[in-house]
């Protein structure tokens, strides 16, 4: 069995606030890390916006709300920082400077502390933005906002990949992660036209498709060809023709059923409204 606890003599300090920050954070605690996190006096904005989901993230994390404008505050932050390993920080560059936690100011101050620099994009790190602002930048926002938070997410397994390498490096190393680069595997799908709308995985195959049944919806996800030629078997249609009034002759939930019976990629689409 893998150790669980392979990061028990790593001190990391964050400053990272929202998701990404607070969510890779928390991997590294379940990974054994002791974790201390510097808020503002207002506290982190997740606090307010998803309380529940702020309470998971940060249990076992030592939070100390800290007002870096205050001398004495000041001082028990860059005394926290000092006996750390790693610091992961989401501010902005500038910001970063004034605070005196920039990688020239970190090499002088403290060497021995690697640093990680999570920021919003690494080309241009003091434009603001947030999930929703990389999403259309990288273009894979549509018309409607989107089902949950894609660049926060995958930026937060960035970081808590970047971390691990950081820790193997020598003290005093620097790494940063670009939220908005960090969507480019997402977006790659669609460069080369592989889930564009009407490719071979964007709806242009009917094995591979969303269908609408009796009540609810189906994804039929029928890609390899055993998968296909089975499942046109089973339904006694000719190979890769349309399923939208076949589909609709049971509701989601049975297809399901039928295709699990059956060993096919098929499954009810869960309600959005039930999240």
């Amino acid at each position: 069995m893998p150790d669980s606890n392979f990061l028990a003599d790593i001190r990391i300090v964050t400053t990272a606030q929202n998701v990404p920050g607070p969510l890779a954070v928390s991997r590294l605690h379940e990974a054994g890390a002791r974790v201390t996190k510097i808020e503002p006096p207002s506290g982190d904005p997740l606090r307010q916006l998803a309380p529940a989901w702020y309470d998971e993230l940060h249990e076992g994390v030592v939070v100390e709300q800290l007002d870096l404008k205050n001398d004495t505050d000041r001082t028990r932050a860059m005394t926290l920082v000092g006996d750390a390993d790693l610091l992961i920080t989401s501010q902005r560059p500038s910001r970063l400077v004034r605070l005196g936690l920039d990688p020239d100011s970190m090499r002088a101050r403290f060497p021995r502390v690697r640093l990680l620099r999570l920021l919003g994009s690494t080309d241009a790190p003091e434009l603001p933005g947030h999930d929703l602002t990389y999403q259309a930048h990288a273009g894979i926002v549509g018309d409607e906002m989107p089902r949950t938070l894609v660049a926060d997410v995958v930026g937060s397994e960035r970081t808590y990949g970047a971390a691990l390498g950081l820790l193997m490096q020598p003290a005093g190393a620097t790494m940063d992660v670009g939220l908005l680069e960090s969507l480019e595997p997402l977006v790659a799908p669609l460069r080369h036209h592989l889930t564009s709308r009407g490719g071979p995985l964007g709806g242009g195959a009917a094995q591979y498709r969303i269908y609408a049944a009796k009540t609810g919806r189906v994804a039929v996800a029928a890609l390899e060809p055993h998968f296909e030629t089975a499942l046109y078997h089973e339904l006694q249609l000719p190979p890769r023709s349309d399923l939208t009034a076949r589909m609709r002759e049971r509701t989601a939930d049975e297809w399901e059923a039928w295709a699990r019976e059956r060993d096919l990629p098929l499954a009810a689409v869960s309600d959005a409204a039930a999240f």
